[in-house]
């Protein structure tokens, strides 16, 4: 019996039903799961970080002097999630804090030198496979994504919406 492409859809010649549908958006959540969890592996052994700290560093990289609270939107996460990543990333030596000027209470991120050379070495894409994957969605199917999840979440009524603001892997 012929199984519907993971990639395509159903095969061709065939009308699905609502549970063979149902049962191929499950499967596509499972390779959309698996393949972020094998990129932050392979991130994780290649570099000895996480995907998205490897990201923040990027950030940190492109635009010294980048703030906690810029970073955290660019990542879209929250801010203290932000700050403990950035507690990992200083501990392995690959980002320093600064206070500069008048306001010592904001706080400046800037890559080190071993960072920068990380950086020299590590994977791309560098904004995390999910992202450059949606980023080259045609504009139609993103809102389409974005609709249809926004659908999903709100019969399921036990989303945790802080979620939202953290990476999917842990860090």
């Amino acid at each position: 019996m012929a199984q519907p492409n993971l990639r395509t859809g159903p095969v061709p010649g065939t009308s699905p039903g609502p549970e063979a549908r149902v049962q191929t958006v499950i499967r596509r959540l499972r390779v959309l799961f698996r393949a972020l969890q094998g990129h932050s592996r392979r991130i994780q052994e290649d570099c000895g970080v996480s995907a998205a700290q490897l990201w923040a560093l990027w950030e940190v990289h492109l635009e010294p002097g980048l703030s906690v609270g810029d970073l955290s939107q660019r990542l879209s996460i929250h801010a203290s999630t932000a700050s403990n990543m950035l507690d990992k990333l200083e501990r392995k030596g690959l980002l320093a804090r600064r206070r500069a000027g008048r306001d010592q209470r904001v706080v400046r991120l800037y890559a080190t030198p071993a960072g920068r050379g990380l950086l020299d070495t590590a994977p791309a894409p560098a904004q995390g496979e999910l992202n450059r994957a949606l980023q080259a969605l045609p504009r139609e199917s993103l809102a389409a994504l974005e609709r249809g999840l926004g659908d999903l979440l709100e019969i399921m009524e036990t989303p945790d919406e802080r979620a939202a603001l953290r990476p999917i892997t842990d860090d």
